[in-house]
């Protein structure tokens, strides 16, 4: 019987989400280095942290995000595996008709 897969922890549901979070870090990292050229003293350490935290948060989506897909990847090879476990010869037939697939593309070129 196959496992079924585990909720997905909170992280951008897709694309489009991690997309726009990593754009938004864009322009304010740009934002921040504009209005960072006149500054001296004090107001740069706070530019610098102000920079430091948005990059944090960055590598924070992307530790969140690579947990998901590295657990989304484990949840699909153990239901990989306890589909080959209890049916041997489906997955033996539909190995050799891939095998056949590309063998006779190959042979077309």
């Amino acid at each position: 019987m196959a496992r079924p897969l585990p909720p997905r922890p909170a992280a951008p549901a897709n694309k489009e989400e991690l997309l726009e979070e990593f754009q938004a870090l864009v322009r304010d990292t740009e934002t921040l280095l504009q209005h960072s050229a006149g500054l001296v003293g004090e107001q740069a350490e706070e530019l610098r942290a102000q920079i430091r935290d948005s990059l944090g948060r960055a590598r924070t989506t992307l530790k969140n995000t690579e947990e998901t897909v590295v657990q989304r990847g484990r949840a699909v090879a153990g239901a990989t595996e306890d589909y080959v476990q209890t049916h041997p010869w489906q997955t033996i037939g539909i190995a050799a008709g891939i095998g056949i697939l590309i063998g006779m593309l190959i042979s077309r070129r």
